[in-house]
């Protein structure tokens, strides 16, 4: 269970900067409110699911909303709140595992206190917040897939039951999501703008995420050995450890697939795009039954069409269409 002091920690001494806000911060009166409502985070995804379908079917007949300047601003401050997370908390995990041990790092929660503590507590908080990643996908009308849902919700949960019980480990959880969160939310500001970003790029942020989800994974074996062998006294529960198994695991296999179905897999959306490269920009080579143009052109034989954009592609057979969206998630699907 979470305690409200623990030593040795990282003290406010050992910052150069410590903000009011930083230092004001309760760990007793956070705790405790946690402790008292974590349980509102499986109402917060009830109504989150209720949404976004429900969203989903009232826009099936309404046109997509733009919002690219709604979304850049969304982005870049989930990519300035993500920095300066990991800003804050990779010094104390260096610190923890340098000047203590890596055992330490993973069994002792003394992040949980201090400036740490503060930016553990706003991590926490920020799982509601982000839920509003989908509301723009809905709103916009592009595809939502099963990961991007599946992540939001059991993120949100998990990590409201982490912090109520301080899990030791939760130290590595919380700076790698920081920093990948402030390399993907960037991307995404980045894309809202229609600016165009290589492809080693997009397929750096998704690697990042595949490795979060196998350190994840690891982390949790290595604390399973500990508390099982008596080596140790790990401060995470049994029930957190079965659910971070449970999740890490099935992130690790869906990133997985996701990876392979973007980048790898034939026919992806990067398959095609050596040959629309060699087409300058808005410029459209026609044979009299169609045209190919990049960027925002198409091509059509009068069954369908393949229309190219900078926020998604459009496979259209006469029966239907299939859209694939942009990496490292599918139109903004993928936040994790």
């Amino acid at each position: 269970m979470a305690k409200f002091e623990y030593w040795p920690r990282y003290g406010f001494e050992n910052h150069t900067l410590v903000l009011p806000a930083e230092r004001s911060f309760n760990l007793t009166d956070s705790t405790l409110w946690m402790q008292d409502n974590w349980l509102n985070s499986l109402a917060f995804c009830t109504l989150y699911v209720i949404a976004i379908f429900g969203g989903q079917k009232l826009m099936s007949s309404q046109k997509p909303f733009g919002l690219d300047q709604a979304l850049f601003w969304w982005n870049l401050g989930l990519a300035t709140f993500s920095a300066m997370g990991m800003v804050r908390m990779v010094p104390e995990l260096i610190w923890s595992v340098n000047s203590n041990s890596f055992i330490y790092s993973i069994c002792t929660a003394s992040y949980a206190q201090g400036v740490t503590g503060f930016w553990t507590e706003k991590f926490a908080l920020s799982k509601v917040f982000e839920l509003v990643d989908t509301g723009f996908i809905v709103l916009r009308k592009r595809p939502l897939i099963f990961l991007h849902w599946y992540h939001h919700i059991t993120v949100l949960v998990y990590t409201w039951m982490l912090y109520k019980d301080h899990t030791a480990s939760g130290r590595w959880f919380i700076t790698m999501n920081y920093t990948v969160h402030a390399f993907m939310y960037s991307y995404y500001a980045l894309r809202a703008l229609k600016i165009r970003l290589p492809k080693w790029f997009a397929m750096l942020i998704t690697v990042m995420q595949i490795t979060q989800m196998l350190v994840g994974v690891s982390l949790g074996m290595i604390t399973l050995y500990l508390k099982v062998t008596g080596m140790e006294e790990c401060q995470c529960t049994w029930t957190n450890l079965y659910a971070s198994f449970i999740l890490y695991g099935s992130y690790f296999l869906l990133f997985c697939n996701f990876f392979y179905q973007t980048y790898l897999r034939r026919g992806n959306r990067y398959a095609g795009k050596a040959t629309s490269d060699r087409v300058k920009s808005h410029d459209a080579v026609s044979n009299g039954n169609g045209s190919i143009s990049n960027g925002n052109g198409s091509v059509s034989n009068g069954n369908g069409s393949l229309k190219c954009t900078n926020d998604e592609s459009a496979i259209g057979n006469g029966n239907g269409v299939h859209h694939q969206s942009p990496s490292p998630a599918v139109a903004e699907a993928v936040k994790c």
